[in-house]
C-alpha cells in the first residue's frame, strides 16, 4: 500500500465497513506514518472499528461491535437528538458570539456521521440476506423506511454544523431584532422536525402533511427575514447570515423529507 493516496486510502476503509468487512489488514514493506494516520482518523470516525495490531509494515483492523447492539429505531432517534441540541447550542453560540461553543458544536457532527454510517453498514447487511437487529420490532419494510430517514437527520446536522462554522468567525453579536427572528425560525423548524420525527415513528400521515403545510407556510418568514438582512450595514454580517438563513429554510426542506418518509411508511400500515 505504499502507493496509497491517503484520501483513496480513506475512502476504501469506509467502504469496506460499509460492506461489512469484520477484519482489516493492511500491509506492506513500509507503512508511512501519514497513511497510518488516516487509518486512525478513519476508525474515529465509525463505530465499531479498532486498530488490534500495529506494526510498521502491517496494521489489523477489527470490527469489535455486536451488530445486534444497536437498534435502529434507537440509533435514528439519537441521531436526531444530538441534531437537536447541535441546532440549539449553534443559535446560541451565534446570539452570545460563543466561539467555544461553536466549536464544540462544529465537532458533534462527527458523532452524528458515526451514527449514519453504522445505520447504513447495517442495513446493506439486511439487504445482503442478514438477520435485521431487531426484527421482532422492526419490519425490513420499517426497516428501510428508518435508514432513508437518517440521511435527511444527518444532513440538519450539517447544516447545524454550518450555522456553528458562522458563528465562530463572528465578532459581534446580531442586532438584537434580527437576532430573535433568527431565533423564533430556528426554534419553529427543530419543532416542526421533531413533529416529523414523530409522525415516522407513529406512522401518523396525519401528523406528518399538517408538517409539511406548516414548513411550506413558513416560506414568506424567510423573504420576510432575507429582507432584513439586506438592511444591514455591515456586508460581511449581511453575508454570514443570510448563509445561516439559507440553512434555516434548508432544514424545514429536510423535515418536508421526513414526512413524506413518514406518509409512505404510514399507507404500507393500511
Amino acid at each position: 500500500m505504499t502507493s496509497y493516496e491517503t484520501k483513496a486510502l480513506e475512502r476504501d476503509i469506509i467502504a469496506a465497513y460499509l460492506y461489512g468487512y469484520d477484519r482489516m489488514e493492511f500491509t506492506s514493506k513500509r507503512i508511512l506514518a501519514e497513511q497510518k494516520q488516516v487509518i486512525r482518523k478513519v476508525c474515529y470516525k465509525l463505530i465499531g472499528p479498532e486498530i488490534i495490531e500495529e506494526s510498521s509494515n502491517c496494521v489489523v483492523i477489527q470490527d469489535l461491535l455486536n451488530p445486534n447492539e444497536l437498534h435502529i429505531k434507537k440509533g435514528i432517534y439519537r441521531m436526531f437528538l444530538i441534531t437537536g441540541s447541535m441546532q440549539k447550542d449553534a443559535i446560541r453560540a451565534l446570539k452570545t458570539v460563543d466561539h467555544d461553543l461553536a466549536l464544540d458544536v462544529s465537532q458533534r457532527d462527527d458523532e452524528v456521521d458515526r451514527l449514519c454510517l453504522l445505520i447504513s453498514k447495517q442495513f446493506r447487511s439486511v439487504l445482503c440476506g442478514g438477520r435485521i437487529p431487531d426484527s421482532s420490532e422492526t419490519s425490513i419494510e420499517e426497516y428501510h423506511d428508518f435508514r432513508m430517514a437518517a440521511s435527511p437527520i444527518e444532513r440538519i446536522a450539517d447544516h447545524s454544523q454550518r450555522i456553528a462554522n458562522v458563528a465562530s468567525k463572528m465578532q459581534e453579536p446580531v442586532r438584537e431584532d434580527v437576532m430573535e427572528v433568527i431565533e423564533d425560525l430556528s426554534n419553529t423548524y427543530m419543532e416542526l422536525v421533531q413533529q416529523a420525527v414523530d409522525a415516522l415513528y407513529n406512522a401518523d400521515a396525519s401528523l406528518a402533511n399538517r408538517v409539511i403545510d406548516s414548513i411550506d407556510g413558513m416560506r414568506l418568514h424567510i423573504k420576510e427575514l432575507h429582507a432584513s438582512i439586506l438592511k444591514l450595514e455591515s456586508h460581511e454580517i449581511m453575508i454570514s447570515l443570510g448563509m445561516i438563513v439559507d440553512s434555516l429554510s434548508r432544514i424545514g426542506d429536510l423535515g418536508s423529507n421526513i414526512s413524506e418518509i413518514a406518509i409512505n411508511s404510514s399507507i404500507r400500515d393500511k
